[in-house]
């Protein structure tokens, strides 16, 4: 926890069971191998995170796994079992409102060895969110090159016409579970979506604006802050079929 050497799972409880969570465990099974963390058996944390939900029939559920104990210093104790934390948050469910978002001044850095994974070093985040204005829900962030990556807490797709885009994770941000079920999704349905580095003034040329989350699904984007860009009248959402299944 002293040095942000773990990782972490937001996962929606919807009647009582937590969406997504073979996408969760599977994320956090990568990670916890990216970051040489003795994984907790996905069948313990199931067991627990039953117990835990019990009969809460909306809920947030919070996973975090660090490596466990140690001395001072950076080096970890050698073996040391991982600390699992899970907790429980009230939550009203997902919002279907379109969201109003900026752009953050804040810029990812490039660590293609942590690119990806969901690990405790949140601190871009943090101060891009400190930035923010009350009525803004989310920021986009770029990178050191200016090639938009994501939402502070979500993915970004966007459709001009009948495709859709999304920015590549090589290097920095999140591979969101959510984003990851929306390409498994569109893989099945043969709705292909390109995946590549995007600058600001090619991701505002579109004509829809989405961002996927644990928690919000699949939002629209209504307006973006101290830009012109507004979402096309005419557009077809393609996103609007798999956002339905998203809290089934």
């Amino acid at each position: 926890m002293q040095f942000g050497d773990g990782l972490f799972e937001t996962l929606a409880v919807v009647s009582n069971q937590p969406c997504l969570w073979d996408y969760h465990m599977q994320r956090l099974q990568q990670g916890c191998k990216r970051l040489s963390i003795i994984a907790p058996e996905a069948q313990l944390l199931e067991r627990e995170a039953g117990q835990l939900v019990g009969g809460e029939r909306q809920a947030v559920l919070k996973i975090t796994i660090t490596r466990g104990m140690s001395e001072r210093g950076y080096m970890p104790t050698a073996d040391s079992p991982p600390t699992r934390i899970l907790s429980l948050f009230a939550w009203d469910g997902p919002s279907t409102e379109n969201i109003k978002i900026a752009v953050s001044s804040r810029r990812l850095g490039s660590n293609p060895q942590l690119a990806g994974i969901k690990h405790l070093n949140r601190l871009d985040q943090v101060l891009a969110c400190m930035e923010c204005a009350d009525d803004v829900q989310e920021a986009l962030m770029l990178d050191q090159y200016n090639h938009v990556i994501e939402g502070m807490m979500s993915n970004l797709f966007f459709q001009r016409g009948q495709k859709l885009f999304t920015p590549s994770l090589t290097d920095s941000g999140v591979d969101g579970v959510v984003r990851q079920f929306i390409l498994d999704r569109a893989k099945q349905q043969r709705l292909e979506i390109i995946t590549g580095t995007f600058t600001l003034d090619q991701v505002l040329q579109s004509d829809a604006l989405y961002l996927s989350s644990s928690l919000g699904g699949i939002r629209f984007v209504s307006e973006v802050v101290g830009h012109a860009w507004q979402p096309s009248a005419s557009f077809h959402p393609l996103l609007r079929d798999i956002a339905a299944d998203i809290f089934s």
